[in-house]
């Protein structure tokens, strides 16, 4: 990165920053010895088993299963996210599924769930997705349809299906989310931990994307397994869901900061180099105009990201709206600096090899996927509500 100053910021402390630069330094050559494009399920199972083999997938764990710290420090998976993104999406997108695909077992997991699981994921040996989302129910959690019945002692039978499933295909286990009835809507929903091999779960059918990564839509047919694999009560499916997102939100905004910096890099060093009309085409005050705006943009979404990620760490039970800002205007963002990175290059851009043409496709999901930019503005809104309301004075009956 051009500008690492950043990492000075109150928000970090000393071990994130040797944190930071230590990956940097790492996936500089490890990424690339570790990628085939044209093999993407090869190449994230490739990325999964080197980030576990070098420690990196460390960060996703607590201490006890083979991790560092007590939970989750939302800064070092900020950073990490980050520093993989500039890098290369497909690195992003393996380390952040060892975290979001686990991540339910370490906020509500049995001890029983964290020692089968966590270890492996850990060291790379297993590779884990979270299956939320279903054909009629993305952003509108409550509509699932996905059933688990009890079936028998000890045991329940998953049914229905899910799809837009990260790592669908190649995930060694799956967090399934699915409707047990305890309440309507979303209070009647539990979530599991479903063994890939499990009898009943298959692959029907696997979704190219314009970034390409591992995606599946999976079927449960009389999937049984056992009760001990629930992860939290039963019915507390959508908290265990929303509390999950509630740290890998952040996240996502930070995947998105490291498409942004590396397009105003590449813009910068483009503008730099290349002559237009007999000069540095740095020298036309509308690319300087283009340069700046990246910049702020940049530097704001850095701030919503971090301080989310610093709010949650110092000991906030929730940060929905927090980690909602950053979420949204990181990816927005986003956007806009890879677009003007694209029209910086010109012709170039739009060709494919060219990095900021790989970022223009990569940034596009990051706006849909965990909650669109919509679904973000309605979160934001109802918890400025939730506020408004928490801060109104009780109404007083007449004396």
């Amino acid at each position: 990165m051009i500008d690492q100053s950043f990492l000075s910021w109150p928000f970090f402390e000393e071990r994130h920053r040797r944190f930071a630069h230590a990956l940097g330094e790492w996936a500089d050559t490890a990424i690339e010895e570790s990628i085939d494009h044209e093999d993407v399920d090869g190449s994230c199972r490739a990325l999964v088993r080197r980030l576990g083999e070098d420690g990196w997938l460390k960060a996703v764990v607590p201490q006890e299963y083979g991790g560092i710290g007590t939970t989750f420090d939302v800064r070092l998976l900020c950073l990490a996210r980050e520093t993989l993104a500039y890098r290369d999406g497909l690195a992003d997108f393996a380390f952040a599924m060892q975290g979001l695909g686990t991540g339910a077992v370490t906020l509500f997991g049995s001890e029983g769930l964290k020692g089968l699981y966590l270890p492996r994921v850990a060291r790379g040996e297993a590779i884990a997705a979270f299956a939320l989302s279903e054909p009629e129910a993305g952003s509108d959690v409550a509509a699932m349809a996905t059933t688990a019945r009890v079936d028998g002692p000890g045991h329940v039978r998953i049914d229905g299906v899910k799809t837009w499933i990260s790592n669908g295909g190649i995930a060694d286990h799956y967090v399934v989310f699915a409707r047990t009835g305890e309440a309507p809507g979303a209070k009647g929903l539990s979530a599991f931990m479903v063994d890939a091999d499990t009898p009943g779960l298959t692959i029907q059918e696997r979704i190219e994307v314009i970034a390409p990564h591992p995606l599946a839509t999976l079927r449960f047919e009389g999937c049984r397994i056992p009760v001990s694999h629930r992860i939290g009560g039963p019915g507390e499916g959508f908290k265990v869901a929303m509390a999950t997102l509630d740290v890998f939100r952040s996240t996502v905004g930070a995947a998105a900061l490291g498409f942004a910096r590396r397009a105003m890099d590449e813009s910068l060093r483009h503008a730099a180099s290349r002559k237009l009309f007999g000069a540095p085409l740095a020298d036309l005050q509308m690319t300087q105009a283009a340069l700046a705006d990246m910049a702020t943009l940049v530097d704001t979404s850095a701030l919503a990201v971090y301080r989310a990620a610093w709010t949650k760490d110092h000991g906030a039970l929730r940060v929905t709206r927090e980690a909602a800002i950053a979420k949204m205007h990181a990816t927005e963002a986003a956007q806009s600096v890879i677009d003007k990175a694209v029209q910086i290059f010109g012709g170039a851009g739009v060709r494919k090899g060219e990095k900021v043409e790989e970022l223009y496709r990569d940034i596009r999901a990051l706006r849909i996927y965990e909650g669109a930019t919509e679904v973000q503005k309605v979160v934001i809104a109802r918890e400025m509500l939730k506020l408004l309301a928490a801060a109104a004075p009780a109404h007083r009956a007449p004396a």
